[in-house]
């Protein structure tokens, strides 16, 4: 993981390149009556556009909705239970086959690629739960993380350990013996020894303190810092978008509003209506 940290971007949500046009940045607030036409992008690094889809045979979860991200940059994506937000993560991943819309990545079609497939391009996806494997070390899922791999994993283990050195010190212990943040972070170290250029978290901060949030959230800006893109769901939907370059705010499968972190923050009907007023 290389330091790319530009310092013109440490005020992390309101200095990206706008996805959404035309005019620029902007908020945009989708048309939620019948069908809504997917925000115009840019050739963004990471795009699932037009997205419909859902699980087997089952009725469509994901409505048309469009989800971006420019290389190095946080994009979160919010919204009320059952609205489609993790849907919409295994749909980038490859979770489930699309019945419209497309995945890019770099400017490549992967949209029948299989997530393994993915991985081998760049991606690695953290979900919500059953993401550690309990019985083994710290330091072992460390090393399952970088299967893929031929080349010396040391040096990776090192710089995760640099993110996170509480893994360091217990890295002989298993994992299933951590506090729910430790895991989380043991998680999340396993999808960086992949080496991504994307990598996606599902409810990173499920069920941990306030303060074990925060450290995690600087540990995703480190993160982003070194030109990783990060694609997150999140309940904690106010905390999320202060640290996001982008934020999703998704309603029955479709984009209800999409603009920067500070921009949502900002509007009045999605504090009113999302963020507890």
């Amino acid at each position: 993981m290389t330091d790319t940290h530009d310092p013109l971007h440490d005020d992390r949500g309101n200095n990206d390149a706008s996805i959404v046009k035309p005019g620029g940045g902007g908020l945009h607030v989708a048309d939620n009556s019948g069908t809504r036409p997917a925000p115009r992008l840019t050739d963004a690094f990471l795009v699932g556009e037009g997205m419909v889809g859902g699980y087997g045979r089952g009725p469509s979860i994901l409505n048309g909705c469009t989800i971006a991200a420019e290389k190095g940059q946080i994009a979160v994506i919010v919204g009320p239970n059952g609205a489609g937000k993790s849907t919409a993560m295994k749909a980038v991943f490859g979770m489930l086959d699309l019945r419209q819309g497309s995945v890019r990545l770099n400017g490549e079609d992967i949209t029948r690629l299989s997530p393994q497939a993915r991985v081998a391009k760049g991606m690695a996806f953290v979900p919500q739960v059953r993401n550690i494997f309990a019985s083994m070390t710290v330091e072992e899922n460390l090393e399952m993380g970088a299967f893929l791999r031929r080349d010396d994993i040391r040096g990776t283990i090192e710089q995760i350990y640099d993110l996170f050195p509480i893994l360091k010190a217990k890295r002989r212990q298993p994992a299933g013996e951590l506090s729910g943040g430790q895991r989380q972070q043991v998680a999340v170290g396993r999808a960086l020894m992949t080496q991504p250029s994307v990598l996606m978290l599902d409810e990173p901060t499920a069920g941990v303190s306030p303060i074990v949030m925060d450290e995690l959230f600087d540990r995703i800006i480190e993160v982003a810092r070194q030109g990783i893109t990060i694609l997150m769901v999140e309940q904690n939907a106010r905390q999320a978008l202060e640290i996001a370059d982008r934020g999703y705010v998704l309603v029955q499968g479709g984009n209800a509003f999409t603009g920067t972190g500070k921009e949502l923050l900002a509007d009045p009907q999605v504090r009113k209506s999302f963020l507890g007023g």
